[in-house]
């Protein structure tokens, strides 16, 4: 028998992973299995007095593993705000049961022929890469998964033990965690700040041969889609889910909105102090515009490491794939680095 959102889920399990975070493990109370893909998403009801008919809900991805079918489990993170979430970790008690809604979604890799994944996740976004990876592992399948997680902390990754077992038992899971910056105390000898090209490149070298599954929040998933896109990626390998909106067919996907840049398409740059006028392709950057105009832009890496090409715009957009060569204080203020923007449409720049 199969499990199905008609009855009730009873929670039989509350696992501690770090602090405001936990998983939570339910079971029907009939005995009923549960059928899902890995990577798919449960919404649950969940009390909240005070709010508009006493209950909120939320949606979390499944963390288990569709192998193990007598029980399932979501790992859910409380934000400042959250709501639903804080009363499950201050509330919800094994022996307590709630109305679930599910499972759906279409973030999952069950059905695709790829041989090579590149998993890349921030935060809880870990959760379907745990489902999937889990489901690989207790099938026997040949894994080859480069597994990419970033945190603000080494203490702070989600699922970090139960990962680094099974990667020490196959040569096919190779696991790659990135933090903002270390424990207090305790060294980290691994990749530090900001996820970017240049870290994708030495963690997964053949990242144009994998198909792509990302999640995290909206800010992080677009700047790894612009690390892609940016090293010629094909983008139809490329998967996400969101934290704020899971889909539950391919018809809810949303359309992404990033900028493509086209060689037949062109653009105009103004170097205002020479008083010189290019018009170049999109696919150009600032910098060899400049060149190409007979104009000296200093520069280093070409990267967007060093931040030597760091101009001032004083007009129009440019679409900016950088690597942490360029703050968000000298962004705000109006600042390119010319190696690795792109002229829209017409700009205007200080050189």
């Amino acid at each position: 028998m199969i499990w199905h959102d008609s009855e009730l889920l009873e929670c039989v399990s509350i696992v501690p992973e770090m602090p405001n975070t936990a998983s939570f493990t339910f079971r029907a109370p009939s005995g009923a299995l549960f059928s899902y893909q890995p990577g798919q998403f449960l919404t649950l009801e969940i009390p909240a007095p005070g709010q508009p008919g006493g209950v909120v809900y939320r949606t979390y991805t499944i963390s288990s593993s569709p192998s193990r079918p007598r029980s399932i489990t979501i790992t859910a993170k409380a934000q400042d705000d959250s709501i639903g979430t804080r009363w499950m970790l201050d509330v919800l008690k094994p022996g307590m049961r709630l109305k679930a809604l599910g499972p759906a979604g279409v973030f999952t890799n069950a059905n695709s022929s790829a041989r090579k994944f590149l998993y890349i996740s921030a935060g809880s976004g870990i959760t379907p890469m745990m489902s999937m990876t889990t489901c690989m592992w207790d099938e026997g399948k040949d894994m080859d998964i480069v597994f990419i997680n970033c945190a603000k902390r080494p203490s702070e990754i989600i699922f970090r033990q139960r990962l680094e077992q099974m990667a020490s038992r196959t040569p096919g899971l190779d696991l790659k965690f990135v933090v903002e910056e270390p424990d207090r105390y305790r060294p980290w000898t691994g990749y530090q700040g900001q996820f970017n090209q240049l870290m994708l490149g030495l963690m997964a070298p053949d990242y144009l041969d994998r198909e792509v599954y990302c999640c995290g929040p909206e800010p992080f998933m677009q700047a790894v889609r612009d690390a892609l896109a940016g090293l010629g990626f094909d983008m139809d390998m490329y998967h996400q889910e969101s934290f704020g909106a899971p889909v539950e067919t391919e018809a809810d996907q949303p359309d992404l909105d990033d900028v493509v840049l086209e060689d037949d398409s062109m653009s105009e740059i103004t170097f205002s102090v020479s008083g010189v006028t290019a018009k170049v392709a999109q696919t150009d950057t600032v910098l060899a515009a400049a060149r190409a105009s007979g104009l000296n832009i200093p520069s280093g890496c070409t990267f967007g490491v060093c931040g030597t090409c760091k101009v001032r715009k004083t007009a129009g957009d440019v679409h900016m794939v950088h690597n942490g060569g360029i703050s968000e204080d000298d962004i705000d203020a109006g600042y390119i680095l010319a190696c690795c923007s792109n002229p829209i449409g017409k700009v205007a720049v200080e050189i």
